[in-house]
């Protein structure tokens, strides 16, 4: 540890934040650019009905979930003793060759199997990434590591992705994947040059990540995450129609919607971490709670200009209190397996965003309008919130787990 400057370490922190950047644009630009999408990959059904062409390229937002529900925990699973820079840049190279795909798929079959390959190394990255970064941060930092690769998630949702996005507009969405698959070579490159060797975690293996499998609360808590997040992914997936069809703005305010939930995701980020340091429970049901509120005011609101813009903020800053959250949860319940809950929690979510975009685009295709998908996101945060309450209630009956947790690796010199 001596070994590695402040200046060093700084920078490898910032790599990595970086990557995390890169996940958040690929994750979430497609929410923004589903018209385009549409009209270019399904140009006749787009001609026929444009809800329904927008309907089904919602598919692509679920492909990619998938993928991060599949890879993550096979991942996670099979690099246990994986030294973790060298699991960093192969997961780098993953998400790159991925997106490179996406880009230039010329079938809408084809983009659907490129966003699920994009989409595997996502949620072994946030595990890993934060695990080094917390290594490089000193002792008793695991939370601060997370937080800074996480930060570069939430940085992509306040400027990133409505950059890439006009981009997307002006250009086409595939010069929009291309631009996302080269800040992935930006940051394999910056992470190569930065990151000092790290080993992996003492007594790690795959039998033991997969143990945590075996805890009842680890299932419970990520039916948490995969129910209550699915409520904000319903309104997200669609905020491009309902920006246009809905609040009758034009395409070009698309990014500044997205902007404004960006914003309110890097507010209830911070919100969350500071009140999950006081009480964790509390904080869950609070959270879960405020997005079955904001998403119904969005339901009845957006139609509004100032309206959209106010409760895009509020559904944003909602959805991403219970980020840490749950992300805390996730780790207490599987304390000897924490890349593995890690990993879960990433799952999770991406199950919320499957869950989220598949429900809100049936709606959407049985005629009830763009909207109807944020009713249905407060009756899933409302089913998350339910769900939460039976978890704690079950930690009540249970004895208190006293196994230690496995130990962040330390960079080797």
């Amino acid at each position: 540890m001596e070994a590695v400057s402040r200046g060093r370490r700084n920078a490898a922190v910032l790599s990595l934040a970086l990557g995390g950047f890169a996940v958040g644009l690929t994750e979430f630009v497609a929410m923004g650019l589903l018209p385009e999408m549409a009209q270019g990959l399904l140009p006749d059904r787009y001609a026929h009905s444009t809800s329904d062409a927008v309907a089904t390229t919602g598919w692509t937002i679920t492909a990619y979930a998938l993928g991060v529900v599949v890879g993550a925990p096979v991942i996670a699973a099979l690099t246990a003793r994986m030294a973790r820079k060298k699991l960093v840049l192969g997961l780098l190279a993953l998400f790159a060759a991925g997106t490179v795909a996406s880009a230039v798929a010329p079938t809408f079959p084809l983009v659907l199997l490129a966003r699920f390959v994009a989409a595997l190394p996502h949620g072994a990255y946030f595990g890993a990434a934060g695990m080094v970064a917390a290594a490089l941060i000193g002792p008793g930092s695991q939370a601060k590591g997370f937080a800074a690769v996480l930060s570069g998630l939430t940085a992509a949702n306040i400027f990133g992705v409505p950059l890439i996005t006009g981009l997307g507009q002006a250009t086409s969405w595939r010069w929009a994947y291309l631009a996302i698959a080269g800040m992935f070579v930006l940051t394999l490159l910056a992470v190569l040059a930065t990151v000092p060797p790290i080993a992996a975690a003492p007594g790690g293996s795959p039998r033991r990540e997969l143990e945590a499998f075996r805890t009842p609360q680890v299932w419970m808590a990520a039916a948490v995450a995969s129910i209550g997040f699915a409520g904000f992914f319903a309104v997200y997936s669609y905020i491009a129609p309902i920006t246009v069809h809905v609040a009758g703005l034009s395409p070009s305010a698309v990014p500044w919607v997205l902007a404004t939930i960006g914003l309110g995701m890097t507010v209830g980020n911070l919100v969350g971490g500071a009140l999950g340091d006081r009480n964790l429970r509390r904080s869950i049901l609070l959270g879960l709670g405020a997005v079955v509120v904001t998403a119904a005011l969005f339901a009845l609101v957006a139609r509004y200009p100032v309206g959209l813009f106010v409760t895009a903020f509020a559904v944003g800053a909602a959805c991403l209190v219970n980020a840490p959250t749950l992300q805390a949860r996730l780790i207490a319940v599987a304390p000897r397996a924490q890349l593995m809950g890690a990993a879960i929690n990433q799952s999770a979510t991406n199950v919320a965003n499957s869950l989220g975009a598949a429900l809100g685009g049936l709606v959407i295709a049985w005629g009830f309008g763009y909207t109807s998908p944020a009713w249905v996101g407060a009756g899933l945060a409302l089913a998350g919130l339910t769900l939460a309450v039976l978890s704690f209630r079950l930690d009540a009956r249970r004895p208190t787990d006293k196994s230690e947790p496995t130990a962040v690796p330390a960079p080797v010199a």
